[in-house]
């Protein structure tokens, strides 16, 4: 929920202003409701995630979440700052902008001042991460002060060499105010920078807090998902469900699926949100839920679009591109490199969402499909016509799909889509649509590469 790269993604751009659903859920639900957060998980236990900006505080006084952040337009902290704001967490990616108008992006310095609550007692490692950039060529400098002592000084990069950790350890005895400083530099020729401030939290704290929120709460919007830190391309990660980038397992890791069981058990509605950018067995969810969302890594506006999707401002329409399998035992290994049982086309079995499933807040059915002839010879078209309705009192989009079922034939796809049309209707509205389906469409591909139209029964 308060994540930047489940936003950005793999190979994104740099987003000037993202929203994440935090915010976007904050924004649309402020006049009528009031939004209790929590982090309640990392993605996976091994993996450190960002700070949360509900354990930071200008001053240690109660009010806005968030640190007092001064940013410098030089590297030495020298003159006024010259912009001086609130920001909620330490989690940012200059990679290719400046950090605020005025500032240049090759060199400046940021130091953010307040207090650090953990949200229990217990151990919590803390790490400093910056955004990938190549060629870099850049000098980080990186100095953390809590509770008056000095955590890190670090200068990184091709210019500057690490004289000491990027991370460090700390016990809390208790869920006390802690003295908090960050002071960033970032020195460079071309590119801009950016840095998070990470740590690995007790799980069982994260989650607890989760808790107490929801047992306040009407509702439960449960953002879970994935990371491009865990799946992606060559990646030096290798914890349970996950390695080199690759994924072992399809379902939400142990951690996440834990906290979804542990609000569910409070007895509120839960909503799932998912972030990721592959497809997850979520089981559980579509049993328990009230809802499940796939955002997938949404982009810059991405708490926009969930947040006005839950509110109803926006009615969905989506369609998955892809298959949600419900285990790994439906699939063969994957260095298994023919197509049986992979992908709608060729998957006999019965998936947890298929290829093309989606629902709306509307309701449609379908009516009068009729076929230009019932027979055909090699080399004619197909005209195909139906009737959809909007069996709804909201006006909402339609995708209206059409799929061909083959013949048994060797090496043919058991079905295929063929034609689709996205439709808005109004409250009780009539549409009628047309396919033309040319002979090519009714042809396959068999097992020596030739494009044939194979004589049987087609559906």
């Amino acid at each position: 929920a308060e994540s930047l790269a489940a936003l950005e993604g793999n190979y994104s751009g740099v987003p000037s202003q993202p929203v994440y659903p935090l915010d976007g859920i904050r924004k649309l639900f402020a006049a009528k409701a009031k939004v209790l957060y929590a982090q309640g998980s990392p993605y996976v236990s091994q993996l450190p995630v960002p700070v949360p900006s509900t354990v930071f505080l200008p001053g240690g006084e109660r009010g806005t979440p968030g640190l007092k952040a001064e940013y410098f337009s030089h590297p030495d902290f020298s003159g006024k700052p010259a912009l001086t704001r609130m920001d909620p967490q330490i989690q940012f990616d200059w990679g290719a902008a400046a950090p605020a108008p005025g500032i240049p992006m090759q060199a400046f310095a940021v130091r953010w001042t307040g207090t650090l609550s953990p949200p229990g007692p217990g151990d919590y490692t803390f790490s400093l991460s910056k955004p990938d950039c190549y060629p870099c060529n850049d000098k980080e400098t990186f100095r953390v002060y809590l509770g008056g002592g000095v955590m890190i000084d670090t200068i990184l990069g091709e210019q500057g060499k690490a004289n000491a950790p990027t991370s460090f350890e700390v016990h809390f005895a208790n869920p006390q105010p802690h003295d908090f400083r960050l002071e960033y530099v970032h020195e460079a020729p071309l590119f801009g920078g950016g840095v998070t401030l990470n740590w690995q939290a007790p799980a069982l704290i994260l989650r607890d807090e989760a808790v107490r929120a929801a047992q306040q709460a009407d509702v439960v919007v449960a953002c879970v998902g994935l990371s491009p830190d865990l799946e992606g391309e060559e990646m030096p990660v290798h914890v349970p469900g996950f390695s080199g980038g690759d994924r072992t397992e399809i379902g939400l890791p142990d951690v996440q699926q834990k906290l979804l069981e542990a609000l569910a058990a409070t007895g509120k509605p839960l909503v799932v949100v998912l972030m990721s950018g592959s497809a997850l067995a979520v089981n559980w969810a579509q049993e328990h839920a009230a809802a499940v969302l796939e955002a997938w890594y949404p982009g810059e506006e991405g708490g926009t679009a969930i947040a006005e999707t839950l509110t109803g401002a926006h009615n969905p329409a989506g369609r998955l591109p892809v298959t949600f399998y419900a285990s790994l035992d439906q699939v063969p290994p994957f260095d298994d490199y023919s197509m049986r049982n992979r992908t709608y086309r060729y998957f006999q079995g019965k998936p947890l969402y298929g290829f093309g499933y989606g629902l709306s807040y509307s309701t449609f059915e379908y009516s009068q499909l009729k076929l230009s002839q019932p027979q055909l010879k090699a080399g004619d078209d197909l005209t195909i016509t139906v009737v959809v309705r909007n069996t709804s009192g909201r006006a909402g989009d339609e995708v209206a799909e059409l799929y061909l079922e083959f013949p048994p034939t060797p090496g043919a796809p058991a079905r295929a889509l063929r034609g689709f049309e996205r439709v808005h209707l109004g409250p009780g509205e009539t549409r009628h649509l047309t396919y033309t389906l040319p002979a090519r469409d009714l042809g396959m591909v068999n097992e020596k590469g030739e494009h044939v139209v194979e004589p049987g029964e087609y559906h």
